[in-house]
């Protein structure tokens, strides 16, 4: 039988894209290493064009995971020091606009107001965010990298590649929280993992077992109805 003839269930597939959400505090449990090789084979069928793949994965857990965040804690602890660390490329619009403003501030006041921080309490949102760095105290963190050489559209590629991950760790009950946080500390992730040149990083990920226990896993994001979003053309 052919791959694309087998029985699908759009239940189970549906279940695990909308069940998937970014999650900010996981439990110590570990995840087995065939489970995460088994998630990546599966992520790697995403489409490429002319089946470029991509992708690099650099997957930490234990002392290796502990080093790096704490190489980058050292930095963004100290002001003087972060300054001097920016993204290679622009994540985030350079100038912000309505909508997306709009839905970048709600979902920052929506998370702070679970977490008590009030809107004047920099030091705690500083804390927050540096959480980032400890992959949210997941036992497995990755660190995306591409090569330079590649255009854009490879990382519309990419793209598909981390959502494929995302999708088969929930499939099998896993949670995980893409973070782009990281490549503001490039230099130190390429310097801890020895990164050639070539390489250029993209974004993290924590990959775990959901704290079911913690406020912030409360957030619920919202979504956009379709007529706000899609035309059909008939």
């Amino acid at each position: 039988m052919k791959t694309n003839d087998l029985p699908l269930d759009p239940a189970a597939v549906d279940a695990a894209i909308t069940s998937r959400r970014s999650v900010r505090a996981f439990l110590p449990t570990p995840v087995a290493r065939s489970v995460i090789e088994d998630i990546l084979k599966v992520a790697a069928r995403a489409p490429s064009g002319t089946n470029v793949q991509p992708w690099k994965v650099h997957v930490l857990t234990g002392t290796a995971r502990e080093s790096l965040s704490e190489r980058i804690m050292a930095a963004y602890s100290d002001p003087e020091v972060a300054k001097d660390h920016v993204q290679e490329y622009d994540y985030y619009p350079t100038r912000w606009v309505s909508p997306y403003i709009d839905r970048r501030r709600k979902i920052g006041w929506d998370l702070y107001g679970l977490l008590g921080i009030g809107k004047t309490d920099k030091a705690r949102m500083h804390a927050q965010h540096g959480r980032n760095y400890t992959f949210f105290d997941a036992p497995v963190g990755m660190i995306f990298t591409i090569d330079r050489i590649l255009g854009q559209g490879s990382w519309l590629d990419y793209g598909m590649f981390l959502q494929n991950i995302m999708i088969a760790a929930r499939g099998r009950g896993l949670d995980t929280c893409p973070q782009a946080a990281f490549t503001q500390f490039h230099r130190v992730i390429a310097e801890a993992l020895q990164l050639p040149g070539s390489e250029m990083v993209v974004c993290g990920m924590a990959l775990g077992f959901e704290d079911r226990s913690a406020v912030e896993n409360q957030l619920v994001t919202e979504r956009e109805p379709l007529e706000n979003f899609v035309r059909f053309h008939d």
